[in-house]
Protein backbone atom coordinates (compact mmCIF):
# COMPACT_ATOMS: atom_id res chain seq x y z
CA UNK A 1 0.00 0.00 0.00
CA UNK A 2 2.57 2.62 0.55
CA UNK A 3 4.36 1.34 -2.22
CA UNK A 4 1.43 2.68 -4.18
CA UNK A 5 0.71 5.42 -2.50
CA UNK A 6 4.58 6.41 -3.27
CA UNK A 7 4.21 5.84 -6.60
CA UNK A 8 1.13 7.63 -6.94
CA UNK A 9 2.67 11.10 -5.27
CA UNK A 10 5.44 10.65 -7.58
CA UNK A 11 3.46 10.65 -10.74
CA UNK A 12 0.78 13.35 -9.57
CA UNK A 13 3.88 15.08 -9.12
CA UNK A 14 5.25 14.42 -12.17
CA UNK A 15 2.36 15.57 -14.00
CA UNK A 16 2.34 18.89 -11.87
CA UNK A 17 5.96 20.21 -12.93
CA UNK A 18 4.47 20.08 -16.55
CA UNK A 19 3.16 23.40 -17.86
CA UNK A 20 -0.61 23.19 -19.22
CA UNK A 21 -1.48 25.06 -22.47
CA UNK A 22 -4.46 25.85 -22.63
CA UNK A 23 -6.35 27.35 -25.81
CA UNK A 24 -9.33 29.30 -26.11
CA UNK A 25 -12.15 28.89 -27.47
CA UNK A 26 -12.10 25.24 -28.46
CA UNK A 27 -13.77 26.68 -32.10
CA UNK A 28 -14.69 29.86 -34.04
CA UNK A 29 -16.38 30.90 -36.79
CA UNK A 30 -15.90 33.78 -38.83
CA UNK A 31 -17.59 34.58 -41.90
CA UNK A 32 -14.74 35.01 -45.17
CA UNK A 33 -12.92 37.89 -45.61
CA UNK A 34 -13.38 39.05 -41.71
CA UNK A 35 -10.61 38.54 -39.12
CA UNK A 36 -9.61 35.88 -36.68
CA UNK A 37 -8.15 35.66 -33.24
CA UNK A 38 -6.82 32.54 -31.60
CA UNK A 39 -6.08 32.32 -27.86
CA UNK A 40 -3.02 30.69 -26.49
CA UNK A 41 -2.31 30.52 -22.49
CA UNK A 42 1.13 28.95 -22.00
CA UNK A 43 0.80 29.27 -17.97
CA UNK A 44 4.10 30.13 -17.19
CA UNK A 45 7.06 32.21 -19.39
CA UNK A 46 10.19 29.82 -19.56
CA UNK A 47 12.22 32.27 -22.16
CA UNK A 48 11.00 30.23 -25.44
CA UNK A 49 9.04 30.86 -28.44
CA UNK A 50 5.62 29.92 -28.99
CA UNK A 51 4.97 28.18 -32.21
CA UNK A 52 1.40 27.68 -34.16
CA UNK A 53 1.12 24.92 -36.44
CA UNK A 54 -2.56 24.34 -38.55
CA UNK A 55 -3.94 20.90 -39.82
CA UNK A 56 -6.29 19.37 -41.72
CA UNK A 57 -6.54 16.06 -40.82
CA UNK A 58 -5.35 13.22 -42.38
CA UNK A 59 -2.75 15.98 -43.35
CA UNK A 60 0.12 16.54 -41.25
CA UNK A 61 0.83 19.56 -39.06
CA UNK A 62 2.07 22.60 -41.05
CA UNK A 63 4.29 24.56 -39.36
CA UNK A 64 2.96 28.54 -39.34
CA UNK A 65 5.08 30.92 -37.32
CA UNK A 66 7.02 31.38 -34.40
CA UNK A 67 7.17 34.92 -31.90
CA UNK A 68 8.36 35.19 -28.25
CA UNK A 69 6.39 38.08 -26.45
CA UNK A 70 9.44 40.34 -26.10
CA UNK A 71 9.91 40.65 -29.56
CA UNK A 72 7.91 42.85 -32.61
CA UNK A 73 6.77 40.14 -34.56
CA UNK A 74 7.40 36.64 -35.53
CA UNK A 75 10.63 36.10 -36.66
CA UNK A 76 10.48 32.81 -38.55
CA UNK A 77 7.47 31.29 -40.84
CA UNK A 78 6.70 28.35 -42.27
CA UNK A 79 6.39 27.41 -46.23
CA UNK A 80 2.92 29.53 -47.44
CA UNK A 81 2.85 31.45 -44.54
CA UNK A 82 3.66 35.45 -44.96
CA UNK A 83 2.62 38.43 -42.39
CA UNK A 84 0.55 39.74 -44.47
CA UNK A 85 -1.87 37.18 -43.92
CA UNK A 86 -1.26 35.90 -40.37
CA UNK A 87 0.99 37.13 -37.28
CA UNK A 88 1.15 36.52 -33.78
CA UNK A 89 1.13 39.01 -31.08
CA UNK A 90 1.06 38.67 -26.74
CA UNK A 91 -0.90 40.49 -24.14
CA UNK A 92 1.37 39.03 -21.47
CA UNK A 93 4.19 37.05 -21.15
CA UNK A 94 2.20 33.96 -21.13
CA UNK A 95 -1.09 34.97 -23.37
CA UNK A 96 -0.05 34.34 -26.95
CA UNK A 97 -2.68 35.30 -29.87
CA UNK A 98 -2.74 34.24 -34.00
CA UNK A 99 -4.08 36.93 -35.79
CA UNK A 100 -5.54 35.53 -39.33
CA UNK A 101 -6.77 38.81 -41.66
CA UNK A 102 -8.72 38.26 -44.21
CA UNK A 103 -9.82 34.91 -44.07
CA UNK A 104 -10.79 32.53 -46.83
CA UNK A 105 -12.18 29.00 -46.76
CA UNK A 106 -8.63 27.50 -47.11
CA UNK A 107 -7.78 28.65 -43.76
CA UNK A 108 -10.05 26.42 -42.16
CA UNK A 109 -8.45 24.10 -40.05
CA UNK A 110 -7.74 22.66 -36.46
CA UNK A 111 -4.54 25.49 -35.36
CA UNK A 112 -2.21 24.45 -32.00
CA UNK A 113 0.27 26.37 -29.83
CA UNK A 114 2.76 24.88 -28.98
CA UNK A 115 6.14 25.60 -26.09
CA UNK A 116 9.06 24.06 -24.85
CA UNK A 117 8.45 23.11 -21.22
CA UNK A 118 11.94 24.27 -19.19
CA UNK A 119 11.27 22.10 -16.36
CA UNK A 120 10.32 19.23 -18.43
CA UNK A 121 12.94 19.56 -21.05
CA UNK A 122 9.76 18.53 -23.07
CA UNK A 123 6.98 20.32 -26.32
CA UNK A 124 3.75 20.79 -25.17
CA UNK A 125 1.00 21.96 -26.92
CA UNK A 126 -2.41 23.16 -26.41
CA UNK A 127 -5.99 21.10 -27.18
CA UNK A 128 -6.37 22.93 -30.56
CA UNK A 129 -8.65 25.77 -31.71
CA UNK A 130 -11.16 24.87 -35.06
CA UNK A 131 -11.39 28.06 -36.90
CA UNK A 132 -14.42 27.54 -39.55
CA UNK A 133 -14.81 29.96 -42.29
CA UNK A 134 -18.30 30.32 -44.08
CA UNK A 135 -19.52 31.51 -47.13
CA UNK A 136 -22.82 31.42 -47.89
CA UNK A 137 -21.97 32.38 -51.20
CA UNK A 138 -20.40 29.12 -52.14
CA UNK A 139 -22.13 26.18 -53.80
CA UNK A 140 -22.89 23.25 -50.97
CA UNK A 141 -20.80 19.88 -51.67
CA UNK A 142 -22.23 17.20 -54.12
CA UNK A 143 -23.63 13.95 -52.49
CA UNK A 144 -24.54 10.80 -53.86
CA UNK A 145 -26.16 7.57 -51.68
CA UNK A 146 -25.68 4.25 -52.51
CA UNK A 147 -27.91 1.71 -50.82
CA UNK A 148 -27.82 -1.80 -49.80
CA UNK A 149 -27.23 -4.83 -51.75
CA UNK A 150 -29.73 -7.36 -52.53
CA UNK A 151 -27.79 -9.68 -50.79
CA UNK A 152 -27.71 -7.54 -47.80
CA UNK A 153 -31.64 -7.61 -47.56
CA UNK A 154 -31.21 -11.21 -46.54
CA UNK A 155 -28.87 -10.26 -43.41
CA UNK A 156 -30.23 -8.59 -39.67
CA UNK A 157 -28.24 -5.39 -41.07
CA UNK A 158 -27.69 -3.11 -44.24
CA UNK A 159 -25.67 -0.51 -45.16
CA UNK A 160 -25.55 2.61 -46.64
CA UNK A 161 -22.85 4.53 -48.20
CA UNK A 162 -22.90 8.50 -48.18
CA UNK A 163 -20.14 10.22 -50.84
CA UNK A 164 -19.72 13.78 -50.61
CA UNK A 165 -17.52 15.44 -53.29
CA UNK A 166 -16.14 19.41 -53.78
CA UNK A 167 -16.82 19.67 -50.63
CA UNK A 168 -15.48 23.56 -49.73
CA UNK A 169 -13.31 23.04 -46.92
CA UNK A 170 -11.34 19.64 -45.11
CA UNK A 171 -13.73 20.82 -41.71
CA UNK A 172 -16.81 19.35 -42.78
CA UNK A 173 -19.45 17.73 -40.65
CA UNK A 174 -21.21 14.92 -41.96
CA UNK A 175 -24.76 13.22 -40.21
CA UNK A 176 -27.31 10.25 -40.73
CA UNK A 177 -30.57 11.16 -39.74
CA UNK A 178 -34.11 8.66 -40.32
CA UNK A 179 -37.04 9.82 -41.03
CA UNK A 180 -35.84 13.36 -39.82
CA UNK A 181 -34.17 12.06 -36.49
CA UNK A 182 -30.67 12.06 -36.24
CA UNK A 183 -28.46 8.60 -35.62
CA UNK A 184 -25.59 8.84 -33.45
CA UNK A 185 -24.74 4.51 -33.76
CA UNK A 186 -23.57 2.57 -36.49
CA UNK A 187 -21.53 5.45 -38.74
CA UNK A 188 -18.20 5.14 -40.00
CA UNK A 189 -16.96 8.26 -41.31
CA UNK A 190 -13.53 8.62 -43.06
CA UNK A 191 -11.23 11.79 -42.95
CA UNK A 192 -11.88 13.80 -46.08
CA UNK A 193 -9.32 13.89 -48.53
CA UNK A 194 -8.08 16.39 -50.91
CA UNK A 195 -9.42 16.35 -54.40
CA UNK A 196 -6.77 18.09 -57.27
CA UNK A 197 -9.44 21.12 -57.37
CA UNK A 198 -7.70 21.21 -53.47
CA UNK A 199 -11.54 20.46 -52.44
CA UNK A 200 -12.32 17.71 -50.44
CA UNK A 201 -14.25 14.23 -50.47
CA UNK A 202 -15.67 12.71 -47.98
CA UNK A 203 -17.39 9.31 -47.49
CA UNK A 204 -19.25 8.02 -44.49
CA UNK A 205 -20.95 4.49 -44.36
CA UNK A 206 -24.29 3.63 -41.93
CA UNK A 207 -25.20 0.59 -40.89
CA UNK A 208 -28.56 -0.08 -39.27
CA UNK A 209 -31.26 -2.63 -39.16
CA UNK A 210 -32.52 -4.41 -42.14
CA UNK A 211 -36.22 -3.71 -40.61
CA UNK A 212 -35.47 0.12 -40.67
CA UNK A 213 -34.49 0.09 -44.66
CA UNK A 214 -37.16 -2.52 -46.12
CA UNK A 215 -39.73 0.22 -43.27
CA UNK A 216 -39.53 3.10 -46.52
CA UNK A 217 -38.21 5.52 -44.14
CA UNK A 218 -36.54 8.79 -45.65
CA UNK A 219 -33.05 8.36 -44.64
CA UNK A 220 -30.71 11.33 -45.30
CA UNK A 221 -26.78 11.98 -45.21
CA UNK A 222 -26.14 15.95 -44.74
CA UNK A 223 -22.94 17.76 -45.20
CA UNK A 224 -22.05 21.44 -43.73
CA UNK A 225 -19.12 23.03 -44.33
CA UNK A 226 -18.39 26.74 -44.87
CA UNK A 227 -21.73 27.65 -43.89
CA UNK A 228 -23.42 25.68 -46.90
CA UNK A 229 -25.49 22.66 -46.08
CA UNK A 230 -26.20 19.64 -48.88
CA UNK A 231 -28.43 17.04 -47.44
CA UNK A 232 -29.58 14.05 -50.00
CA UNK A 233 -31.86 11.43 -49.04
CA UNK A 234 -32.99 7.94 -50.32
CA UNK A 235 -35.40 5.10 -49.40
CA UNK A 236 -35.77 1.40 -50.47
CA UNK A 237 -38.57 2.21 -52.63
CA UNK A 238 -36.58 4.52 -54.35
CA UNK A 239 -34.26 1.61 -55.62
CA UNK A 240 -37.20 -0.66 -56.94
CA UNK A 241 -37.87 1.63 -59.55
Amino acid sequence: MLGTLCTLITALSYISCHKLVTQTPPSVTVTKNEKATLNCNIARDDNQYVSWYKQISPEAPQFILRFYHSHSSPDKYGTGFSSDHVTSKASSSIDYQLLISNVQEGDSAVYYCQTLDDTAKEYVFGQGTKLIVTDPTLPAASLTLFPPSPAELQADRVSVVCVAEDVPTGLAELSWLLAGNPLSSGISTASPQRQPNSKFRLSSILTIQTAHWTSDKDLSCQVTAAGSTASKSIRQSDCSR
